[in-house]
């Protein structure tokens, strides 16, 4: 697969080459085409995501929701593989999980019924074991002042985050020497400070 970049052009323009690629790619996921969106924390994925979403009326499913805490990366990707593309990719309903990384317990689940394009974004989104489920793969790139100010400084949950910042490192350290997600990727984006 010829691994295309779509950075430097706008962010629009890399939305809609994106949305076009999603489009012209085949259903894995049973009748359903997946966008994954994958990259270490604070490199823009949700933003991506969001945009995404307004350009395909697709749903998002985010991996935050599914880690589970602080050491949940690889437990985020199983319940992202078992609790939503399976059932989705059956054509059943999936019950999303849902974490609440305030009260560090499980709240209710979100119902998701089968869609014909979905967005899925977070750390571990490239997953092997997703593999079979993706349409298309993008590995966002950012350096690690640009992605610590956004995690840290720019979202609301800066704070709770801020005392794991290492320790959610040496996890994605350990997902992407295992995975090679950027290298398996179709596009891989340079997301820099103005992509935010």
């Amino acid at each position: 697969m010829d691994r295309q970049r779509p950075y430097p052009e706008s962010s629009s323009q890399s939305t809609q080459h994106l949305v076009a690629a999603l489009r012209a790619a085949p259903a894995r996921a049973g009748a359903m085409r997946v966008l994954a969106i994958d990259g270490r924390s604070g490199a823009g994925k949700s933003t991506l995501a969001q945009a995404l979403a307004g350009a395909l009326q697709a749903p998002v499913v985010s991996l935050e929701q599914l880690y589970g805490g602080w050491d949940g990366l690889e437990h985020g990707i199983e319940l992202l593989r078992t609790a939503v593309l399976e059932p989705l990719a059956a054509g059943l309903i999936a019950e999303i999980p849902q974490y609440d990384w305030y009260g560090a317990s499980w709240a209710q689940a979100r119902t998701l019924e089968p869609v014909a394009q979905l967005i899925v974004e977070g750390v571990g989104a490239g997953a092997r074991s997703l593999a079979p489920y993706t349409s298309v793969l993008v590995w966002l790139e950012s350096g690690t002042d640009v992605r610590r100010a956004r995690a840290l400084g720019e979202r609301d949950e800066g704070e709770l985050y801020a005392p794991h910042w290492a320790r959610w490192a040496r996890q994605e350290d350990a997902y992407i020497e295992r995975e090679r997600p950027r290298e398996r990727a179709g596009f891989v984006i340079e997301s820099g400070p103005a992509d935010a």
